[in-house]
């Protein structure tokens, strides 16, 4: 009754596009089709798509330089075709996409999320945060936390350091730019020790934030690391020397 009740005042609509669709939260029959869904055969590391289901195997970018995390999934490719949709949820006060993609991520990230004992976003820093008036992975991550009924901390990590944006920069100055940027307070140390964390991010671009954080998570004994992100840049892999 309530659903019918909200469809009747705010009819459901494309969250891309802005159309009548059937059911809120959906995406219209033109849109749906735009999207990269990224699922298995992939990367068993990082979650990079195979063209063939090679089994338990990793790509040569994780054989040669294996990640801090034990494994990175995504629920679409960051393209054309998903790139307004995303960038509506981070800069353009489209909170209200939080939950929807929220159920794409607890689907997608459902094997992580069984053997999750916390959730914690990636964290903005306040400067940013200020500016944008909430943290995009934290409102993905809360709202996970809801439908996996897994535990949420928010704060769990800070950045503690500003940092130019990463849009343009290569890996290894990604790397550059967020080495030290983050810290785990002490006085959340108890919660994640010997906990299996799932961190939470909107885009994994070259993965070097979220190898800043596992790292962080790791070194304060965590017993291990998983990522669940909205999209994933996809480039071809070209291992690099460390």
């Amino acid at each position: 009754m309530t659903g019918r009740l909200v469809d009747a005042v705010l009819p459901p609509r494309c969250l891309k596009c802005g159309v009548l669709v059937e059911a809120q939260g959906s995406l219209c029959l033109t849109c749906w089709p735009q999207l990269r869904l990224l699922a298995p055969p992939c990367c068993a590391c990082c979650g990079f798509p195979f063209d063939s289901d090679l089994g338990v195997a990793l790509c040569a970018a994780c054989l040669a330089q294996p990640p801090r995390y034990a494994r990175a999934r995504s629920v679409l490719a960051y393209d054309d075709g998903s790139r307004d949709l995303i960038l509506a949820f981070k800069h353009a006060d489209r909170a209200d996409l939080a939950v929807p993609f929220a159920r794409w991520m607890t689907r997608a990230g459902a094997d992580l999320l069984a053997e999750a004992d916390l959730i914690a976003p990636v964290p903005l820093h306040w400067r940013r945060l200020l500016f944008r008036r909430y943290n995009q992975a934290a409102l993905l991550a809360i709202a996970i936390g809801r439908l996996a009924g897994r535990p949420v901390r928010p704060d769990l990590l800070r950045r503690h350091r500003a940092a130019p944006k990463q849009g343009h920069l290569s890996r290894s100055a990604r790397r550059r730019n967020v080495q030290g940027a983050f810290r785990l307070p002490e006085k959340y140390q108890s919660l994640v020790d010997g906990k299996r964390v799932v961190l939470i991010d909107d885009v994994i671009t070259t993965g070097a934030t979220v190898e800043s954080c596992a790292r962080l998570l790791l070194d304060g004994g965590a017993a291990a690391v998983d990522v669940l992100a909205l999209a994933q840049v996809i480039r071809p892999r070209i291992v690099t020397a460390p």
